[in-house]
């Protein structure tokens, strides 16, 4: 690692809400949505104009984030693109699919009032960015939802060969939809771990999924998944 040799005598200062430091950075655990949502902030603030924004196409042309973002085995440019889906998730930030010339560009508003309202009107047409037009609804293609275990990555964390193994034994015992729905969960309370994941899907096992799917997810019995590696992922 190289010596940082310090901040210079005379140098620009980035304002941070203190709303980020007090509420929003305790929940941040993955260090390139940090990274990327730092650089989106410093952005906005230099943006003039209402609303402020920043286009995905812009991000990719900041050569300091993009170099903050080098992930071994994958490239920075997907890094980006999963970092500003989890800040958005999150809701720091709110994105908005529009066009440019026909071709789709991503916008990003910082998740305020005054700028949710925008984004509302945006959306509708009745606001207008330069050079920028909303996606007409018709054309908006459908995305395949991820697969578990990048769900998992997205939301949770890394995915280690003994978590893999514990998903697919999980998909195998519970729908589909409860695999998704415990990870949203989890998520969302900021319990990032398999094991908290596993505790909800037995809790809804044993007693009933709030959408009022059935409790018991097999009618042979939970005998035969004790028996099995992870039984301990079923409760009697």
């Amino acid at each position: 690692m190289s010596q940082f040799r310090g901040f210079p005598a005379r140098m620009e200062f980035t304002p941070i809400p203190n709303y980020f430091l007090s509420a929003l950075l305790p929940q941040i655990d993955d260090i390139w949505e940090l990274k990327t949502t730092l650089h989106v902030l410093a952005t906005l603030y230099r943006k003039k104009g209402y609303p402020r924004f920043v286009t995905g196409n812009e991000l990719l042309g900041n050569d300091g984030l993009m170099k903050s973002l080098k992930k071994e085995g994958e490239a920075a440019e997907e890094v980006l693109r999963q970092s500003l889906q989890m800040a958005s998730q999150r809701g720091t930030f709110i994105h908005i699919a529009l066009e440019r010339d026909g071709i789709a560009e991503d916008v990003y508003l910082l998740n305020t009032e005054s700028d949710r309202k925008a984004a509302a009107r945006i959306e509708s047409g009745e606001l207008k960015l330069s050079g920028l037009k909303a996606v007409e609804k018709g054309r908006v293609a459908l995305e395949e939802p991820p697969d578990i275990f990048t769900m998992y990555e997205q939301n949770i964390g890394m995915l280690t060969p003994i978590i893999a193994d514990e998903l697919r034994e999980a998909e195998k015992l519970y729908p589909e939809s409860w695999l998704r729905d415990a990870i949203k969960e989890a998520a969302a309370l900021n319990k990032r771990n398999i094991r908290y994941i596993t505790r909800i899907l037995e809790r809804w096992s044993s007693e009933g999924k709030t959408d009022g799917t059935y409790q018991r997810v097999s009618k042979k019995g939970p005998d035969k998944y004790l028996k099995q590696r992870y039984g301990h992922m079923v409760r009697r």
